[in-house]
């Protein structure tokens, strides 16, 4: 017995660290399915987990992105615009397969007169505003509350700065940088115990019986979010790289889409991505900036939460929607996305403001958000998993594309 164990951990060890998290996910559904009372004991390690990401990822996107602009070396390509064109284009595209498929496949609420004591923004002024107050936030309550926009704003301001400084205090950011990337390795090696945790205690506690009511509404969600990360997301790929997008697009969803699903955190996956691009062969200066910017801008799978979950309340209302009408709202639902991670609630608190487009009063939008809470168990996991697995793909189209492009004209 003494004999298999060693053996054991070591080929564990040898394992690939998606094959654990595979291991573990299989191990968490065993265990809730099996035992359900011990399994809700095990939320404490997937809490631990958790914590323990979002812990590391606000300081070392500061780090990182204050040390790889204070070490730019003049003349060298970041890449940064034609990510931020890809984030875009993908969050519209996004929205506008949303309002087909609602259109081809309508769902249908049941609302009633229930009170939701939640706050939504009043307008697309008051989300841009909550963005820029983000920007201008104390450093040390950004880094605290998690507030990337503020962090990143801060970074680039002292990593512009710290340009001018002396050698040797450029040298000790960049050690402070790699010190802090190691215990982000260490937290991410524990990713398969921490997911165990989380399916385990999940299927446990909430089963998925709450959500048959709304398998109709489920099916269209997550249907829209596989058909853009199988289909749209490639072809914006194709369209920049020229070559088979697949390979790259399965690495994407299977390194970072599976961690994020379970996480349920953009913010939390940060860490992931950035040992992802690492590995995938970025360069340091684009996706230390470009991984977490995309966490707060790149956004379409809540673009699609949104336009579904509207274009559903307006179904049931029975209101018409013409074309224009559903141009715009694919815009107001881009929009807000890329503002969802500056209003506390995330994607669901931005529906009152796309219903207002249709005159429904906030009482009966609110119950719309009521429903998505309700379904969140599995629309914010597909919806995280899309927003985050993307922020890298397209992270690595537009770097590989650039390079690409720079080949040939050389």
């Amino acid at each position: 017995m003494t004999a298999v164990s060693p053996s054991l951990l070591h080929r564990l060890k040898r394992t690939g660290l998606v094959t654990q998290i595979v291991i573990g996910l299989i191990a968490g559904i065993v265990l809730a399915w099996l035992a359900p009372d011990l399994a809700k004991s095990t939320e404490f390690i997937g809490k631990v987990f958790v914590s323990a990401l979002k812990a590391v990822a606000p300081i070392l996107v500061f780090v990182l992105v204050m040390a790889s602009i204070a070490n730019h070396k003049h003349g060298q390509e970041t890449h940064i615009r034609p990510i931020l064109f890809l984030y875009l284009l993908g969050t519209f595209a996004a929205a506008v397969v949303a309002v087909i498929a609602s259109t081809l496949f309508p769902s249908s609420l049941v609302l009633s007169a229930q009170d939701v004591a939640i706050t939504a923004p009043g307008g697309i002024s008051e989300v841009l505003q909550s963005l820029a107050l983000s920007v201008v936030d104390n450093p040390v309550r950004a880094l605290m509350t998690g507030n990337f926009i503020g962090i990143l704003a801060w970074a680039i301001g002292m990593g512009i700065a710290i340009r001018h400084a002396g050698q040797t205090t450029r040298t000790v950011l960049e050690d402070l940088s790699n010190g802090v990337t190691v215990i982000v390795r260490l937290v991410i090696r524990f990713a398969p115990l921490g997911i165990f945790g989380l399916v385990a205690s999940t299927l446990a506690t909430s089963g998925f019986s709450a959500l048959l009511g709304y398998l109709h509404l489920l099916i269209v969600l997550v249907g829209c979010m596989l058909f853009v990360a199988l289909v749209i997301n490639p072809l914006i790929v194709f369209w920049k790289l020229r070559r088979n997008p697949y390979p790259l697009v399965f690495t994407c969803l299977r390194e970072s889409g599976i961690t994020a699903f379970f996480t349920r955190s953009s913010a939390a996956n940060i860490p992931v991505n950035l040992e992802l691009s690492k590995r995938l062969g970025l360069h340091e200066d684009t996706y230390s900036v470009s991984i977490p910017l995309g966490a707060t801008i790149n956004m379409a799978g809540a673009a699609i939460t949104i336009t579904v979950l509207t274009l559903a309340a307006v179904h049931t209302l029975g209101i018409v929607v013409d074309v224009p009408t559903a141009v715009l709202l694919s815009v107001v639902a881009a929009v807000c996305a890329c503002g969802a991670s500056g209003v506390a609630g995330g994607s669901l608190l931005l529906i009152p403001l796309a219903c207002s487009l249709f005159g429904i009063p906030s009482e009966i939008a609110m119950q719309v958000v009521a429903v998505g809470f309700i379904i969140g168990v599995l629309q914010d996991s597909a919806e995280t998993a899309l927003n985050s697995s993307t922020d890298v793909l397209f992270t690595a189209a537009a770097c590989l594309g650039e390079e690409e492009r720079a080949r040939r004209t050389a």
